[in-house]
């Protein structure tokens, strides 16, 4: 597999990582690891990956509707539900989505999390654009 720098990256085909000066493979920690999924499986619409056709939340299909209760319950379910499905390497301990003050067309997510093996606690957040 040969691979080429992109920025500072070494790619290769198929997109997987490249053996360094001393042949080492570097995989991302488990944390580091958890956390781009995670985001993956946020920002992935249902039907965009192949043979997968039911994965991802799906967070873009929110982006017209209101910034209202129903959507922010909305939100917060479809993050429980495809995290639960998609992701088996966490426990999630909360999920809450709240209105950015003085930005209506805004609302916030965090959720925080444990990795099972490890114990470990992460947390992360997003902004989302919604119609307002």
């Amino acid at each position: 597999m040969t691979g080429e720098s992109f920025g500072g990256t070494a790619v290769g085909w198929p997109l997987l990582p490249v053996p360094d000066a001393a042949g080492e493979v570097r995989w991302p920690a488990p944390d580091e690891s958890v956390r781009q999924q995670v985001r993956v499986i946020l920002l992935t619409r249902p039907g965009e990956q192949l043979n997968r056709p039911l994965y991802g939340a799906g967070l873009g299909n929110f982006l017209h509707e209101p910034n209202t209760l129903a959507t922010r319950r909305a939100v917060r379910d479809r993050i429980r539900d495809s995290l639960a499905r998609w992701e088996k390497r966490i426990v999630t301990d909360r999920i809450e989505v709240w209105e950015v003050p003085e930005r209506p067309t805004q609302i916030r997510v965090e959720i925080a999390y444990r990795i099972r093996s490890t114990g470990a606690a992460g947390q992360m957040g997003l902004v989302m654009e919604l119609e307002g």
